[in-house]
């Protein structure tokens, strides 16, 4: 089994920073794409950033040029630093990896998500 573990949230105001980081352990043989998705009531969830293990990366065009990904190989760990933070990006913010455990099973793991608010 894996485990996703996300940090970092909290309340900040607009114009503010925050940097969410997410790690993953348990039966872990590789991992592949890393991303931080986010969700607000009665919306759906949404892509906001990926990475593939190369450092490949892709963004939401409405966090472009604010919100950077990147990762750590070596501790299974990925980051979002989010700066020039808006009201509209308050949301519960999910992290989600994509790998194989041994034996070449695929696996693809959510974190049970940590809120954002950003304030005026």
């Amino acid at each position: 089994q894996v485990q996703v573990v996300e940090s970092g949230g909290g309340l900040v105001q607009a114009g503010g920073s925050l940097r969410l980081s997410c790690a993953a352990s348990g039966s872990i043989f590789y991992i592949n794409a890393m991303g931080w998705y986010r969700q607000v009531p009665g919306k759906q969830r949404e892509l906001v950033a990926s990475i593939t293990r190369a450092g490949s990366t892709s963004y939401a065009d409405s966090v472009k040029g604010r919100f950077t990904i990147s990762r750590d190989n070596a501790k299974s760990t990925v980051y979002l630093q989010m700066n020039s933070l808006k009201r509209e990006d308050t949301a519960v913010y999910y992290c989600n990896v994509d790998g194989h455990r041994p034996l070449s099973q695929p696996f693809s793991s959510w974190g049970q998500g940590t809120q954002v608010t950003v304030s005026s």
